[in-house]
């Protein structure tokens, strides 16, 4: 058996008329700004009609003046119900509320901010806070025994939660396409890979296969991760040191000459003329 489609409800014929009536409640609260025309009735439900009214705010432009009236049963006064301010099909409207989380860009944190990780964040994964017999409120083993405190260290146990699968690859992906990775323009120009420098230090753990900080203070990148082929020329293998001089040595010429007068005597051309004067 089919479903029956609900009927809108019929538009009661005395809240229709009073538009007057609407006109002077969106009046009153348009004041002081006038109010358009009349662009409508609808339906809410029975004895329930909703009248439209042009807004003439420059501010709301595309918006309308919303006037609900109603009566009771068997009734023939119509009260005003609710006047409020409805966006129309063509209202500018502020754009889709973003959380705040959502909002943050790498950088727009700042000294005093705090950035609460969620707890169920896909690039973290629970660690191992509590290794064998660990004192209380440290996450390490009892002291005196400085091989399973190593072990803790290096494998980065004593942690609520460390780096999942997820975070692992997130932060590789962002770090090998960014600046530090192969594809910048400082590394096509230079005369190695990170790898090959003596001043690369290698991640641990998984990242370390791909990943290293560099160590070198004249280097751009000094004490930030870059990926095994970054590179730049600061490379601790680039043996063409420049020079000691900007300048390059000047030019003796041995070849060409120079006509000075002697001590006392005149210019060579001037001797020349006198005797061409004598002949």
């Amino acid at each position: 058996m089919a479903a029956r489609r609900s009927r809108p409800p019929a538009v009661d014929a005395a809240c229709a008329e009073a538009v007057d009536l609407a006109r002077e409640a969106a009046v009153q609260t348009a004041r002081p700004n006038p109010v358009g025309e009349h662009l409508g009735v609808r339906a809410e439900g029975d004895r329930l009609v909703t009248h439209y009214f042009d807004c003439l705010d420059p501010a709301y432009r595309g918006w309308r003046w919303a006037v609900t009236v109603t009566r009771a049963a068997r009734a023939k006064v119509v009260t005003v119900d609710e006047c409020v301010l409805l966006p129309g099909d063509d209202a500018l409207l502020a754009p889709p509320w973003v959380p705040w989380l959502e909002r943050l860009r790498p950088g727009d944190l700042g000294p005093g901010d705090l950035l609460p990780t969620a707890p169920d964040d896909v690039r973290l994964a629970p660690g191992f806070a509590q290794v064998g017999d660990a004192a209380p409120g440290s996450g390490y083993a009892q002291a005196g025994d400085a091989a399973d405190q190593q072990m803790v260290w290096e494998l980065g146990l004593g942690r609520v939660r460390v780096l999942s699968r997820e975070g692992r690859d997130e932060a590789a992906t962002r770090w090998y396409e960014g600046v530090a990775g192969p594809r910048a323009p400082i590394a096509a120009s230079a005369p190695a890979q990170c790898s090959t420098c003596g001043f690369y230090v290698q991640l641990a753990g998984e990242l370390r296969q791909v990943f290293g900080v560099c160590a070198n203070g004249y280097a751009p990148d000094d004490g930030r991760v870059v990926s095994a082929d970054h590179g730049c020329g600061a490379h601790s293998e680039a043996v063409s040191l420049p020079a000691a001089s900007e300048h390059n040595p000047p030019v003796i010429d041995d070849l060409g000459y120079d006509l000075m007068p002697a001590s006392g005597a005149a210019p060579p051309d001037t001797a020349a003329e006198e005797a061409l004067g004598h002949s």
